[in-house]
């Protein structure tokens, strides 16, 4: 939404971990090193934690696009498994076929044939389990077994954990000496220091196309750094909402008190903000003099023409607010809005006014049961949702249910097809809202055939990025798919990249291949271009993008919301 505002050509500030904006300190240079380390070494354990936050899983996904050719690499990234599950997630990541009897026999001897033949021919093998904090002792037993297999010379197997700091603490146990024993390398990544902090802000918004000073004064710097105490991700929720305000505001330089504003909006009440604040005005600023303070903006910007649409505070602030923004409201909604060439989807009754409504009120009257809002979303697709479960009747549709949580609101503008959005009000339960439309300084939220039209700001009170939705897979779609097997999926795709690509497309590309080197690199470019997470291998989210740029048709985010 700021991006424009701040002549940026990308979010800086997604929480999503993007390898792209990873920022160096000489404590991530060290953790880089421990896991590049983990795939030369000659077996056994390297752990790697750190506090939630500092970047973990960011490494990782660095490390990955290091590794050599010939590294096979597996990636556990749900470790709340049962022994013999994690035995089945091993062998399908590392694509070793199993005939099994729901016995770990079959498996260990599979794994066991599968890292010799591999040691033969010169390949390494890695396994990452990440959150591995969450393994049962049981399973940690398992994979310290699984390191006993190999050669006179090595082990065969190398097992990366990384994990939270209580990680180190279960490690301690007695009953896990053994494994503790054979971890050669340890690394535990600390938060960023102060001058750390304002680098790393300096980075990302470089990475983002910024250029010229920081949008942010050294007081705002400093305080940003205390209340975050270093953590990139905290960093990255605060920043965001502070650059979110100051757009709405209709600034470019963002001071102390709207950090500390922006603050008490992101982290609430939580102590670590509380032990941070030191004065005593940061409390009325939730209230009174967030409205104040938006009306002295305005004064201040008197014959100049508003844009941008301000969220309150609080709901109270809402209830109470003044003519100015009342105002404001009205010129936001004024906006032009993309115009889709979609069919319009019929709906009962709209409660949509010249001035957005508060979302905040509508909170309480969204369910917190996913189901219902399946359910409202399915017509958009013309599936009849009137069952209990939408999913089920999508598939008899050819569409499947796709979920995710590293959504972000460009992302949103440029999938353009309607979800369902998980808000969140602090620690209370999530709810489900079904997003129709959007434009530059309104989303439309649709509950029961009804539309309601809430401000931008507003919903990233809530949102953190977790979004549902509807998509056609292509023909012969597998989820377990393997790359190594031609598939008519794979030529298919071949040829849509073909055709996005201005290039002829071959007889052959309609027949079964596999994912290969060279289509992988044609993807993963393909996902760059389009800001999805770009590794090679295609998923919904690829597809879905794919449908878009060749213009297949489905509903639409604007044809929705009428």
């Amino acid at each position: 939404m700021y991006a424009r505002h701040f002549a940026l050509n990308k979010d800086p500030f997604s929480i999503a971990p993007d390898p792209r904006f990873l920022f160096m300190s000489d404590r991530h240079r060290e953790a880089l090193a421990h896991l590049l380390f983990g795939v030369k070494g000659t077996g056994g354990f390297v752990l790697f934690t750190g506090d939630i936050g500092t970047g973990k899983t960011t490494v990782c996904r660095c490390f990955l696009e290091q590794t050599p050719a010939d590294c096979n690499v597996a990636i556990v990234f749900n470790p709340k498994l049962s022994v013999l599950e994690l035995l089945q997630t091993i062998c399908e990541e590392f694509h070793v076929t199993v005939d099994s009897n729901n016995s770990l026999k079959p498996y260990v001897d599979a794994l066991n044939t599968f890292l010799l033949h591999s040691h033969a021919s010169g390949q390494s093998n890695v396994l990452i389990i990440d959150e591995a904090q969450n393994l049962l002792p049981e399973v940690l037993e398992q994979l310290r077994l699984l390191t006993n297999l190999e050669t006179h010379e090595r082990k065969l197997l190398q097992i990366v954990l990384i994990g939270q700091p209580e990680l180190r603490t279960m490690l301690e146990r007695a009953d896990l000496e053994q494994l503790a024993q054979r971890v050669i390398a340890r690394y535990h990544l600390e938060s960023l220091n102060v001058e750390e902090s304002t680098r790393y802000i300096q980075h990302r918004l470089t990475v983002a196309g910024h250029s010229g000073p920081l949008p942010f004064d050294a007081r705002a710097l400093r305080r940003i750094y205390a209340l975050t105490r270093g953590v990139p991700r905290r960093i990255n929720l605060l920043c965001g909402r502070v650059l979110l305000g100051a757009w709405a505001h209709g600034l470019h330089r963002v001071d102390r008190p709207m950090v500390d504003k922006a603050a008490a909006e992101v982290f609430g009440a939580d102590p670590a903000y509380r032990s941070a604040s030191t004065r005593s005005y940061v409390a009325p600023l939730l209230g009174v003099l967030g409205v104040s303070s938006l009306a002295l903006a305005l004064q201040l910007q008197t014959g100049k023409q508003a844009v941008g649409n301000v969220a309150p505070a609080t709901a109270t602030a809402t209830a109470t607010a003044t003519p100015p923004l009342n105002a404001l409201a009205s010129a936001a909604s004024a906006a032009p809005a993309t115009v889709s060439s979609a069919p319009p989807v019929p709906t009962e009754k709209t409660d949509q006014t010249d001035q957005p409504e508060d979302l905040d009120a509508l909170l309480s009257r969204l369910a917190q049961d996913i189901n219902p809002a399946w359910r409202e979303l399915a017509p958009l697709w013309q599936i009849n949702g009137g069952g209990k479960d939408a999913c089920q009747a999508a598939a008899s549709a050819q569409l499947l249910c796709y979920r995710t949580t590293e959504m972000s609101i460009p992302l949103l503008r440029q999938l353009d097809r309607p979800g369902i959005l998980t808000l969140q009000h602090g620690d209370a339960p999530p709810v489900y809202a079904v997003l129709t439309g959007l434009d530059e300084q309104t989303a439309t939220l649709r509950l029961g055939g009804q539309l309601h039209r809430v401000t931008l700001i507003s919903v990233a009170r809530f949102w953190r990025g977790e979004f549902a939705t509807f998509w056609r897979p292509p023909s012969g779609y597998r989820s377990e798919l393997q790359e190594s097997n031609a598939s008519l999926v794979y030529g298919q795709l071949s040829m849509q990249l073909a055709q996005m690509e201005g290039k002829p497309a071959s007889q052959a590309a309609a027949l079964a291949q596999p994912l290969d080197a060279a289509l992988a690199a044609r993807v993963k470019a393909f996902q760059k271009g389009q800001g999805i997470k770009s590794d090679g291998h295609p998923g919904p989210m690829t597809f879905m993008q794919i449908d878009r740029a060749l213009g297949a048709m489905g509903p639409s985010l604007e044809a929705g919301s009428r």
